[in-house]
């Protein structure tokens, strides 16, 4: 016979069922150490992400009720008998990580010590779960167990050492980061990045960036070789698109930006979107990046919904098409007009998530055009440095709740979650946090 829960064993959480759009609060038992490498982590904040939408639309294929959320920063209340000071051989946080800590947790488990995690791709890691799975409840919880914890979460009582720039001014900087700022570091932010990084430092977009012709761009030195025609100004201008301005794919624009304006190049960039309180969104954003740069910045920012994107690109580049698509939407109608936007040997970087239905291209026009895809999950702790130093330097935009720039647009209770997830999905609102304790 189970013996029931007492009210003080109990927590609220966020909970959906099968088939679809079912949003419940439910008091569920408090996690417990499971595993000698869990931590239990009080959530001060949770996200809802557009990835939240494949369940809550039913097509992820789940079939059992499951505690919504992969995106939550907290403090650390239990932890397993792994971390102790004197654990050695293990990723560091098993030896420094103390209850009363404050963590951001990324949207996967990782264990920070297989093959994919010491090479930095620990979105792949052996032993990689997703937050918000019936195997791995949720983050829009008041409490969550993280599995293989050491090698998962990140201690902000150290995290100026994750930052690019390393000293006092950082670390105070750090300290006084909002907590809505911060959980940006769980997925949105990262991911906007690893976007960009992607698509900037493929091979077949150095040319234009380095004023090099293919395959020297790539640092190929190659001797008697013949002479080609010297690259003309158009050849190096850079002409991007990014499909999809939501959370992620403003996180995206603003990495791309970040990144361009650091190389001084020349650029043109058509983010685009059919909903138009996201592209009014990411235009006041540009406004703010650009007036930032003064008169002596290159490049330029243009928003345009699906219909007339396709004849900006073609007048930009004299029917040519962009080097490189940002997709960052996660459906095949997204696919299909990046592959109609990209010019013959340009990529194609999709950070959106992809349901079951196959690619809406061949194998065939795929060759016939020389496209480069590259899909896939980011690996948030590899990416982590480089969006940290994008948040500390973007404060302006990422540090504010529900201003015309702000990314976050409201912090709200569970107690409408259920009416949140339906205005989510159907475009009435941005990037929403969830605080357990309203």
């Amino acid at each position: 016979m189970q013996v029931p829960y007492s009210e003080s064993e109990l927590q609220s959480v966020v909970r959906w069922y099968p088939p679809g759009y079912d949003i419940r609060i439910e008091r569920v038992p408090i996690p417990r150490v499971e595993h000698p490498d869990d931590a239990i982590v009080k959530v001060k904040l949770a996200g809802l992400c557009g990835s939240d939408l494949h369940v809550y639309r039913g097509t992820e294929g789940l079939t059992e009720p499951t505690v919504c959320g992969h995106e939550f920063i907290g403090e650390v209340v239990a932890l397993g008998a792994n971390f102790h000071p004197g654990a050695t051989g293990r990723p560091l946080l098993y030896s420094v990580l103390r209850v009363g800590d404050k963590v951001v947790s990324p949207f996967t488990v990782s264990c920070g010590e297989c093959h994919f995690c010491r090479v930095g791709f620990t979105a792949r890691c052996i032993e990689s779960r997703l937050f918000g799975a019936p195997q791995t409840p949720g983050g829009q919880a008041q409490y969550v167990r993280v599995p293989y914890a050491g090698g998962t979460l990140y201690n902000l009582e150290g995290i100026s050492a994750a930052a690019i720039n390393q000293n006092q001014q950082t670390k105070q900087v750090i300290g006084s980061l909002a907590d809505s700022s911060l959980l940006l570091l769980c997925d949105i932010l990262p991911t906007g990045v690893f976007a960009a990084f992607q698509a900037l430092n493929h091979p077949k977009t150095l040319p234009m960036l380095t004023s090099r012709s293919y395959p020297h761009s790539s640092g190929v030195v190659i001797q008697g070789h013949a002479v080609l025609a010297p690259l003309q100004p158009e050849d190096k201008a850079l002409t991007i698109a990014i499909v999809g301005l939501g959370p992620v794919g403003v996180c995206a624009c603003i990495a791309v930006l970040d990144m361009l304006f650091a190389k001084d190049i020349n650029f043109r960039i058509i983010a685009i979107d059919p909903t138009q309180a996201r592209r009014t969104k990411v235009e006041a954003i540009y406004a703010k990046i650009s007036q930032a740069q003064g008169q002596q910045r290159q490049g330029h920012l243009e928003v345009s919904d699906v219909l007339e994107s396709k004849g900006v690109v073609s007048t930009w580049t004299n029917g040519i098409g962009c080097n490189t698509v940002l997709e960052v939407v996660g459906n095949n109608s997204a696919l299909s007009l990046a592959y109609e936007l990209v010019r013959p040997f340009g990529c194609i970087t999709s950070v959106g998530v992809h349901g079951a239905p196959g690619v809406p291209f061949t194998g065939r026009e795929l060759y016939d055009k020389n496209i480069s895809l590259d899909f896939g999950r980011c690996p948030v702790r590899g990416m982590f440095p480089i969006a940290l130093d994008l948040l500390l330097r973007r404060q302006d935009i990422f540090g504010q709740v529900g201003g015309e720039t702000s990314l976050v647009d409201k912090i709200v209770g569970f107690d409408i979650a259920a009416q949140t997830y339906d205005d989510f999905d159907k475009g009435r609102c941005g990037k929403v946090l969830f605080d357990p304790w309203r």
